[in-house]
């Protein structure tokens, strides 16, 4: 299982999980979705206590991961697959444009 901890402007909003079984799972931070000025991280994904599953990465954070030359630098200095979906998120987007990052670990 791989974890990823989703950052938006700069408070911990939540978890994104991927499970051994290769399914994708996001849950909100209780703590953030306690504070009623928090936004959702995507339109897509809205604030809500249960969790979210999907069979395949979320667009949202799909759409993250860097494109054309970059994603070919990425995969090169951390050799990583491209289609590794969640671990190139992880590593290539800790310093995304906008108002997510994301902060990966492995469990």
């Amino acid at each position: 299982m791989r974890i990823a901890h989703v950052y938006n402007h700069g408070k911990y909003a939540g978890e994104l999980k991927e499970t051994d079984g290769g399914t994708y799972e996001f849950t909100y931070d209780p703590s953030y979705l306690a504070d009623k000025e928090n936004s959702p991280v995507s339109l897509r994904l809205p604030l809500q206590k249960e969790t979210s599953k999907s069979n395949t990465l979320f667009p949202f954070f799909d759409g993250l991961i860097p494109e054309g030359w970059m994603l070919d630098l990425a995969t090169k200095n951390w050799k990583l697959d491209q289609r590794d979906r969640m671990g190139l998120l992880m590593v290539a987007c800790e310093d995304c444009i906008g108002s997510v990052t994301i902060k990966g670990t492995r469990a």
